[in-house]
This record gives C-alpha cells, structure tokens and sequence, in this order.
C-alpha cells in the first residue's frame, strides 16, 4: 500500500456584470475589463495497493486564481433632439425663399419697379412668381 498525493485544477467561470453608463449613448455597449477565468485547486491523498488506486481523500481545495468578472458599460445617455429649424419670418411669401414682403407689389432693389416694398437678390423662386420677379424665367429672381 502506497499514499501518494496528487493535485488537480478546475476552472472557475468569469461572471458578467452591467453596468449603466450616463457618458455612453443609449443603445450603446462598451467591454470596460475582459473577463478572466478563475482557477481551483483541489489537493488528494491517494491511496494505492498493489499499483490500484483503492481511495481518494479530498484534503484541500483552493481558490489559486481568482476569477475576474467581465464588465459591460450599457449606454443610459439621451442624444440632444436635434435643434428645430428656424421658422420663416412672418410676414414672408412662401412662394420665394428668403423673406420677400408680402405687399401690394414688390420690385426687386436697385431696378426700376416703384414699389412700395423691395427685396435684394438673387432668391428662388418656390411656386408662383406672383410679383413677375423672375424675369427671365429660369427660377431666380432679382438676379
């Protein structure tokens, strides 16, 4: 009869953890530390006859190697709404861009209409040329 002692190792499993990150966009995931198995040692007394093993006696079992957890940075941020346009002046046409006055007639400036309203250009123009500044007909007024 012979005792010999004998060790072996059983990996321990990493957990995983999340945690929230106000830093992060929302819907967003980050690996902040990678995750490491762990390892257990389990040491035997075990007891041969006649070249057999006839007993095995568990006399210590050790954590050698501390699992270390994997953690996930889940993003919580809300993206800024992106900012409204600015609303068109009031007292605009629509049919042009820029702001042409509404008014009874309107002249493109420096030209030779009498008003009573101007506008500078060039403008574009977006539906009916109401106030014939488009002369030309090519969608530009005030050129």
């Amino acid at each position: 009869m012979e005792v010999k002692t004998e060790k072996t190792t059983d990996e321990i499993p990493f957990e995983t953890k999340t945690i929230n990150d106000s830093n992060l966009t929302s819907g967003k995931e980050e690996v902040r530390t990678e995750g490491v198995n762990g390892v257990k040692t389990k040491t035997f007394d075990v007891t041969y006859t006649n070249d057999k093993e006839t007993n095995r006696v568990l006399v210590k079992e050790e954590i050698t190697t501390q699992p270390v957890a994997k953690v996930i940075a889940k993003g919580t941020k809300v993206a800024k709404p992106a900012p409204a346009p600015a609303p068109e002046p009031s007292n605009c046409d629509s049919n042009y861009s820029g702001c042409v006055p509404i008014a009874s007639d309107v002249d493109c400036a420096g030209g030779s209409g009498n008003g009573p309203a101007y506008v500078s250009g060039p403008i574009t123009v977006r539906g009916s040329d109401i106030y014939d500044l488009d002369r030309d007909g090519d969608g530009i007024a005030c050129e």
